[in-house]
C-alpha cells in the first residue's frame, strides 16, 4: 500500500511540475506562443488554475499519508535507544572501570616520570 501511495506522490508532484510550467507567467513562460485554439487564454488559465489546485492538494494528502506510514513504521524507536547498545557499552562490562584504551602510568615521586609514554592496555 505504502509502495502505490508512493508511486501515485512522485507522479502528482511530475503533474504539477508540468502543469506549472505550462501556466503563463508575466515572463511568458513555457505556455506562451499560440494565440488560437480551442480555449481563450482566460479560460485555459482558469482550467490551469483549478488543475494546479487539485494537484496541490492531492499531494498534499499524499505526503501527509506518507508520513503516517512512516510515523506507523518507526514503531516507537529512538536514536537514543540505539545509543546504549553500541560497542562502546559492549566494551566496558564493568561499571567501575574506566573506558580507556591506554593505562595511565603509575603515579610517582619524581618529576621526570610525569611525561611518561602511555602504554597500551593488557586486557
Amino acid at each position: 500500500m505504502e509502495n502505490v501511495i508512493l508511486i501515485i506522490h512522485l507522479l502528482l508532484a511530475l503533474g504539477l511540475i508540468g502543469v506549472v510550467l505550462l501556466q503563463r507567467s508575466e515572463g511568458g513562460g513555457l505556455g506562451m506562443g499560440g494565440g488560437g485554439g480551442a480555449m481563450s487564454a482566460r479560460s485555459q488559465a482558469t482550467a490551469l488554475g483549478k488543475v494546479t489546485w487539485i494537484l496541490a492538494i492531492a499531494f498534499i494528502v499524499t505526503s501527509i499519508t506518507l508520513t503516517i506510514f512512516a510515523a506507523r513504521n518507526a514503531s516507537g524507536s529512538s536514536i537514543l535507544d540505539r545509543l546504549g547498545s553500541g560497542p562502546a557499552a559492549e566494551q566496558s562490562e564493568d561499571a567501575d572501570a574506566p573506558a580507556l584504551d591506554f593505562e595511565l602510568p603509575p603515579p610517582s615521586a619524581e618529576e621526570g616520570d610525569a611525561d611518561a609514554p602511555l602504554t597500551p592496555r593488557a586486557d
